[in-house]
């Protein structure tokens, strides 16, 4: 019994790991190398729409992460 707990924590962590790293490589970071040398111009621009639903999604996972990682820790 304790082993398929263990077995379904460990494929929820990767799960979450994978849609972690998709949410990171989805954000919206638009700045490129013309940024980096003053280019661009933009002080301040609020998220919107679904780059904020996103942004909120990426730290959600990553508490999911950290809790699987705590709980799985307890359990081995």
């Amino acid at each position: 019994m304790e082993n398929n707990i263990m077995q379904i924590l460990l494929v929820a962590q990767i799960v979450v790991c994978a849609l972690l790293t998709v949410s990171v490589l989805l954000q919206n970071r638009a700045e490129g190398l013309g940024k980096m040398f003053g280019g661009g111009g933009e002080v301040f621009r609020t998220k919107r729409g679904f780059e904020k639903f996103l942004f909120y999604f990426t730290i959600f996972l990553i508490f999911v992460l950290v809790v699987l990682s705590l709980v799985i820790l307890k359990y081995s």
